[in-house]
């Protein structure tokens, strides 16, 4: 796999699709959530989904660490814990975080064409080096 500064990660309870890519060319790995969860089930007490998601996170950020810029994307709330396990356990990584955004279930091709224009507006906001 080439290396590229720009990662996009669409995260669901079941995968994370993730793409490495530049404007050109693109790397796409698939982590899946090997554990089965019943998701309805509730904490007695709180009423709240549990979200021990940490085996399925940290392939997760292992497979983004290298990334120099960061798009979390997906539906519904694992993206945004995706987003504080980062917060919590790898600050490092939480740090390239660019952005964390809503998407439903776009093609592979409709989510690296949205991450590239992403990345462009974002890129004109950097300090020129």
């Amino acid at each position: 796999m080439a290396h590229h500064f720009h990662a996009v990660v669409w995260i669901d309870h079941n995968q994370a699709r993730i793409f490495h890519f530049n404007v050109d060319e693109a790397d796409r790995t698939v982590v899946r959530d090997h554990i089965v969860r019943d998701l309805h089930s509730r904490e007695k007490r709180t009423g709240h989904r549990i979200e021990d998601n940490k085996p399925f996170f940290e392939d997760v950020a292992r497979a983004i660490a290298d990334a120099g810029a960061i798009l979390i994307v997906g539906p519904a709330q694992e993206k945004d814990f995706f987003a504080k396990f980062l917060a919590e356990k790898h600050p490092a990584i939480r740090a390239h975080v660019e952005g964390v955004e809503s998407a439903d279930h776009p093609t592979d091709g409709e989510l690296l064409d949205h991450a590239r224009r992403f990345v462009k507006a974002a890129d004109r906001m950097r300090p020129q080096t």
